[in-house]
């Protein structure tokens, strides 16, 4: 059994890799930050070029089908990246239009948002009551408990007035405040309710498998997060001195790093495992796993760089500011865990 990527799949890793190289990211995220949503979107319509949104669509929807694997391995990307943006939330919205029964609600939305014309964010059942950048997106979903999917109105207020004000005349109201979060560049919302666009138990099955892809898809992008951070790290243990030595010859230094390193090793293969199977309990593991990685990968790059880590002016700090949150974001660490029991007593 091969249980390493393809050529193919490889290939388009190092695809999404050169562009996000080129692309000045870290520019993009504090512009993000700072509610000035251009440089973001256009991004994210260079990422739409390469299929990226397409792998979670179906072909009637100008997709390629769902391919949770190769999404996996492109969010690994955006992760590692420090992509700013709902694109969790746009791909599981995606899905959650497209498990419907009913195909209007996906033929409506989901072209748009494979173009890269637009974002979504959602809120789901068992999920966190906050809507993640619905000021910036275009549309907002949220599905109720009861089993009702609406397109509710995007957060009010942001630095960006125009770009929040121009998804709230789409997305058909108005949301609540903007709240902050530990990483500025992902902004909180309680959307409001809006039109209905579905109900009933189609809808609540469709909301339990979207929210196993965004599970999965965050996994992906701890995983990210957690390598670009270790790699900046051991980068600076070679170039910082103590003693006349670079800190990274320090055996106490060298076991910190070595762990970091395994922790996230640790946690590849069951993000690969959980792509394949998409199971509740083998998606919780890899949430689980990747993200204490990349908490474990934000703190050690925190104690090794010191005070000078988490200033503003070192980009390191958009990485740190991430991994807290993603870690959280889709499913909390207990949560997991309680998932991967629950998955196991079947």
């Amino acid at each position: 059994m091969r249980f390493l990527p393809t050529d193919e799949q490889s290939d388009f890793a190092r695809t999404l890799r050169a562009l996000l190289a080129a692309a000045d990211v870290p520019a993009v995220v504090r512009a993000w930050a700072g509610g000035e949503h251009g440089p973001g979107r256009a991004l994210w319509s260079r990422l739409a070029g390469t299929g990226l949104f397409a792998l979670v669509a179906p072909e009637d929807c100008d997709g390629v089908g769902l391919l949770p694997l190769e999404l996996a391995l492109g969010f690994v990307e955006l992760g590692r990246a420090g992509v700013p943006g709902p694109l969790v939330e746009t791909a599981a919205a995606s899905v959650l239009l497209s498990e419907l029964g009913d195909r209007g609600p996906a033929k409506r939305f989901v072209p748009e948002l494979v173009a890269g014309g637009a974002s979504a964010t959602l809120t789901l059942p068992g999920g966190s009551p906050y809507a993640l950048d619905a000021d910036a997106a275009t549309y907002c979903f949220t599905v109720s408990a009861a089993g009702e999917l609406r397109l509710a109105g995007g957060g009010a207020g942001g630095g960006d007035e125009a770009g929040g004000a121009g998804s709230a005349a789409r997305a058909g109201g108005a949301g609540g405040a903007v709240l902050a979060s530990l990483d500025p560049a992902r902004r909180l919302s309680v959307p409001a309710g809006g039109e209905l666009l579905a109900a009933g138990p189609a809808v609540t099955a469709a909301a339990e498998t979207a929210a196993r892809w965004a599970r999965l898809l965050t996994a992906a992008q701890c995983l990210g997060v957690g390598e670009a951070l270790l790699a900046a790290t051991v980068e600076y243990a070679k170039q910082r001195t103590q003693f006349g030595a670079p800190i990274g010859s320090f055996q106490a230094v060298k076991h910190r790093l070595a762990d970091t390193l395994l922790g996230l090793e640790f946690a590849r293969p069951l993000l690969w495992a959980a792509a394949l199977s998409t199971e509740a309990g083998d998606v919780a593991a890899a949430k689980l796993t990747a993200g204490e990685a990349a908490y474990a990968a934000a703190r050690t790059a925190l104690q090794l760089h010191g005070a000078v880590g988490y200033t503003e002016e070192l980009d390191l700090s958009l990485w740190l500011r991430k991994a807290r949150p993603l870690r959280d974001a889709w499913g909390t660490p207990s949560a997991c865990r309680a998932a991967v029991l629950r998955a196991r007593e079947r």
